[in-house]
C-alpha cells in the first residue's frame, strides 16, 4: 500500500482530524500523535504511533512532537506487553517508498509484537500473512491495556 504523499489525500491526516476513532481503529490520542491498529498487520497486535501533522521524517518534527513521541511509544509498548505478552517487539519507521513505507510522506512508527518461531513459510514463501484475531478484539485488548497503563 503506497499511499499519497500529498496531505490533502492522506489517510493518516484524515484520521488525525476525524472523531470516528473506533471505526478508524484509533486506540488513543496524545496532543501531537495518535496510536492506531495497523489494518495490514505483520502479526496480531501490530500497532502504529502516527503524527497528527503531515511530516515525512523525524527531522521535520517540532520540539513538542519530538517530546511526546517517546511517551506514546512507551505506552504502546507497555500495552502490547500487557495485552499479548510477546517475546519481543520490533519498533521502527520506514522513511520513504524505497525504505518500505506503506503510507509515504506521513511519519508513523510501527510496534510489531514478536514471538519465538513466529516467522514461517506463509509470510516468506506464500506472501500471505495470518492474523489470528479479529480487529475488534485487538482494539478492545490494546485499548484496555493502554487505559490500565496510565
Amino acid at each position: 500500500m503506497n499511499g499519497p504523499t500529498d496531505e490533502h489525500e492522506c489517510i493518516f491526516c484524515a484520521f488525525a482530524e476525524s472523531s470516528a476513532d473506533r471505526e478508524n481503529l484509533v486506540l488513543a490520542r496524545g496532543e501531537k500523535w495518535y496510536t492506531i491498529i495497523n489494518r495490514y498487520p505483520y502479526t496480531t497486535g501490530h500497532i502504529m504511533v502516527v503524527c497528527n501533522r503531515h511530516v515525512e521524517g523525524f527531522a521535520a518534527l517540532d520540539a513538542e512532537e519530538r517530546a511526546e513521541l517517546p511517551e506514546l511509544i512507551s505506552s504502546a509498548e507497555m500495552a502490547l506487553q500487557k495485552a499479548y505478552n510477546p517475546h519481543g517487539i520490533n519498533v521502527g519507521a520506514n522513511l520513504g517508498r524505497s525504505a518500505g513505507a506503506g503510507i509515504v510522506g506521513h511519519l508513523h512508527v510501527h510496534l510489531v509484537p514478536r514471538w519465538q518461531g513466529d516467522t514461517n513459510f506463509m509470510s516468506s514463501i506464500g506472501e500471505t500473512r495470518v492474523v489470528s484475531e479479529d480487529f475488534s478484539d485487538t482494539y478492545r485488548r490494546v485499548q484496555d491495556a493502554l487505559k490500565e497503563s496510565k
